[in-house]
């Protein structure tokens, strides 16, 4: 495994570079001016991409957790995975500030483990975001279905045709992200705003309107020997946690924002405390108020929760038409989680991880073929699960979490490596809670990833999930790492990018990686 650290040894001007068992390609004249991004979004921004990424977690798939826990032992797992969240949103804080780079966990796990790290981080990201906006497609089309429906208009879902609405979504929002990264960042703001207001006016109609019976979130019949607390015992809090999880996945991607803010140092980390303040504050209104207005079975089990709590307090017309906003939640997930899909997809194009032409931005400086390609693979991911015979929305939503606890393992294990390793780099964001922080998130994630793999509902994710890497790794293997280009990510590892003025620990760990042929 290499090092951060390959500096001085190594020439960056030579038409290939060789390091830790891959190789660099300089990449041609205009390679970069055809790959550009702009600089577009502040502190508020960045806010909105992150918490609009996250949103639609209250609106729907959360609550499968009740079902799977009871309303305690859902309070409890999401009580666990917002101390999760924390730590982790401050550790990948730290290392954005220091690699303020589109890559992302990509770029964290390149710069502490090496290429194959690098890429192994990235693709788990790509696997999470990719699935993860499939999902919130599948849920906002039942949104959608239901309103219409509701208010008197003909069912697509029901007809068999819901794999329409999948491409209208998605045509619209690869069109809305393709636009401009301004124009992103601004409906982003707009539509988090929009969606946390709606929640909030729902937390405010339940309680006016009488309809919150807290009673309710005890009305699981419990399992021999267990008390209506936890009805199926402790040990599904584990297998609740994936569900919780939902209520903050996403809020991770704001470092792939990096080359696209205006002072990401700064902006990233403030970005991520307000984003993660906003949602545990959301998350308190569903979680307490949804289920105590439709009580914890109905809740556990509804597809639209949310639809069904407005349809509860208030006449039919009027709760679509709310719902109908409620429904702009959903969409805001969209639109941020698909930006993250394109830049993850991005910035490892353009170093050449992936096929180059996925990186290419043109006019608009928008990744618009990674934005396109990524909308394929998930439209067909829905189309091949549903029509498979499987249920689309939790087989993909399954897929996403697992990609994403891969992808917090190994970032934090990063922070690890990186605060061991380069003790004196340049950090103008320090986490709070240090490398304690980061063991514990990362434990946290291993547990969970644990709690997949016992659980025999993701074995058809879990399976799809390792077949992909699989065939990943034996084209990386194969061909892909004698295909890398030095983007910014690789050239900011290899030169040494972390090491701040001449440490004399750092240069003498640099001078015997060179002696030993690790660096060439």
């Amino acid at each position: 495994m290499s090092t951060t650290a390959e500096k001085d040894p190594v020439d960056t001007t030579a038409s290939e570079v060789s390091v830790s068992g891959v190789t660099y390609q300089r990449a041609e004249a205009g390679y970069f001016d055809k790959r550009q991004l702009q600089r577009s979004a502040g502190v508020w921004g960045l806010w909105g991409i992150g918490v609009a990424a996250v949103i639609s977690g209250d609106f729907s798939g959360w609550n499968a957790g009740i079902a799977v826990a009871g309303w305690g032992g859902f309070l409890i797992a999401a009580g666990i995975v917002i101390a999760m969240y924390i730590a982790m949103i401050e550790s990948i804080s730290e290392m954005s500030a220091a690699m303020p780079h589109t890559g992302g966990a990509y770029s964290f796990a390149r710069a502490a483990m090496g290429p194959w790290g690098g890429f192994v981080t990235g693709l788990a990201e790509t696997i999470e975001y990719v699935m993860t906006t499939a999902v919130v497609i599948y849920f906002s089309a039942q949104y959608a279905d239901a309103i219409v429906a509701e208010l008197g208009g003909p069912s697509l879902i029901d007809a068999g045709f819901a794999w329409v609405w999948w491409l209208v979504l998605y045509g619209i929002f690869v069109l809305l992200n393709s636009a401009g990264a301004e124009l992103s960042f601004k409906f982003a703001v707009i539509v988090s705003v929009i969606s946390i207001s709606i929640l909030a006016l729902f937390g405010i109609m339940a309680l006016a309107a009488g309809g919150v019976n807290f009673a309710s979130l005890w009305d699981i019949a419990p399992e021999a020997g267990n008390s209506t607390f936890l009805p199926f015992g402790i040990a599904p809090i584990l297998f609740a946690m994936p569900f919780a999880m939902w209520l903050f996945l996403g809020i991770e991607e704001l470092p792939l924002a990096a080359e696209e803010a205006h002072n990401p140092e700064r902006d990233i980390p403030k970005a991520g405390r307000w984003g993660m303040i906003t949602l545990i504050l959301t998350a308190a209104i569903v979680v307490i108020l949804n289920p105590a207005v439709l009580g914890s079975t109905a809740a556990g089990a509804s597809g639209e929760p949310l639809l069904d709590g407005f349809s509860a307090i208030i006449p039919g017309n009027i709760a679509a038409i709310l719902s109908a906003f409620a429904l702009v939640g959903l969409l805001a997930s969209v639109q941020g989680i698909m930006f993250a899909a394109g830049r993850n997809m991005y910035s490892l194009s353009r170093a050449g991880y992936y096929p180059k032409f996925l990186s290419l931005t043109g006019a608009r400086k928008t990744p618009y073929i990674a934005l396109v390609v990524s909308a394929l693979i998930g439209f067909l991911a829905l189309f091949i699960v549903q029509f498979g015979g499987e249920t689309a929305g939790s087989v993909v939503l399954n897929m996403a979490v697992w990609g994403a606890v891969v992808a917090y393992i190994l970032q934090m294990t990063s922070f690890v490596l990186l605060r061991y390793r380069f003790p004196h780099a340049s950090r103008p964001h320090r986490s709070a809670f240090g490398i304690p922080g980061a063991i514990f998130a990362g434990v946290l994630s291993a547990a969970i990833f644990v709690g997949v793999l016992m659980n025999p509902a993701y074995t058809a994710a879990i399976y799809t999930v390792a077949g992909l890497y699989v065939l990943a790794l034996i084209y990386f293997g194969v061909a892909g790492r004698k295909r890398l280009v030095l983007s910014p990510e690789e050239e900011y590892a290899i030169t040494g990018g972390l090491l701040d003025g001449p440490n004399p620990d750092d240069l003498a760990e640099l001078d015997g990686l060179h002696d030993s042929g690790e660096l060439r």
